[in-house]
């Protein structure tokens, strides 16, 4: 990606090596174990993480987050795509007569608190509604390398967009009528939903692909690389490599043909408006 010429948001939290309190260490290889049969890319973590506030001590220090090191290399270069994405909302938002307002994305290591609940690193980057903020651990990209055999600036990219479809999907009462619909609902039903929700997330994750390569940020193979790794985190890839099996009824998240497909449409079709995962048969 040209990341040199776009401007670095400033709604980053940094609370990387800032003591969190015990209740991290409560959590057990028992929530590890949960966290990693979820899915990454996930929204709102205690959908996930339920019960896990009540391992939380008494005593949860409380520690004031910093900004990022302008030298730290990582850190930079997630603050240039959260850039690029505010631009691109923004001015999608101006369109519709509506004002966007940009998430805050933490930068976490090994666990952090939100407002949905503690989430350790496993969880993978998640979006939390209650409190408007992405979360991310930056080893994730390792993860996402080496692990998922999903190389490249743009993959990482294409991390922090799809969490902020989630944001968008927030913001556009999406995020809300799907988590009241889900509690109505039965387990297989209430799993449909997330596919679904997933997958617009990806399809907005596409929509800002579309239009970061208009500002001439994209460089050759940066696609192919956004779309290896919409597939490396498909539900039937992770469950074959935790599990050793598929079980489609289980998925989340979609499939690795579903969660690319639905980048891609975004990427072409550069509009929100193709992006209404709930208003198709066919996913």
């Amino acid at each position: 990606m040209r990341l040199g010429g776009q401007r670095r948001s400033g709604n980053i939290e940094d609370r990387r090596g800032l003591p969190i309190g015990r209740g991290v260490a409560g959590g057990g290889i028992g929530v590890v174990l949960v966290a990693l049969v979820a899915m990454f890319f996930g929204v709102d973590p205690s959908v996930v993480l339920q019960g896990m506030d009540a391992v939380q001590g008494p005593d949860q220090q409380v520690v004031e987050p910093g900004t990022p090191d302008r030298n730290d290399s990582g850190a930079d270069f997630v603050a240039a795509v959260l850039g690029s994405t505010e631009d691109t909302w923004t001015e999608l938002f101006k369109r519709n007569g509506a004002q966007y307002r940009a998430p805050t994305l933490v930068l976490f290591s090994g666990a952090v608190q939100s407002a949905c609940g503690m989430a350790q690193a496993a969880v993978g980057p998640f979006y939390c509604p209650a409190d408007q903020k992405l979360y991310i651990d930056l080893s994730f990209y390792r993860d996402l390398r080496e692990r998922f055999q999903a190389p490249g600036d743009f993959a990482q990219a294409y991390v922090i967009a799809h969490e902020v479809g989630h944001h968008v999907q927030n913001l556009l009462g999406v995020a809300g009528r799907v988590q009241g619909a889900r509690q109505r609902a039965s387990a297989s039903e209430a799993n449909a939903l997330s596919v679904r929700m997933e997958l617009q997330a990806d399809c907005l994750a596409g929509v800002w692909a579309h239009h970061a390569a208009n500002r001439q940020l994209l460089e050759t193979g940066d696609i192919d690389e956004g779309l290896a790794a919409a597939a490396a985190v498909g539900d039937d890839r992770i469950q074959m490599q935790t599990r050793g099996y598929v079980a489609p009824e289980s998925f989340t998240h979609g499939s690795a043909e579903q969660r690319a497909r639905w980048f891609r449409r975004g990427l072409d079709r550069g509009e929100v408006t193709h992006c209404d995962s709930f208003g198709t048969a066919r996913l």
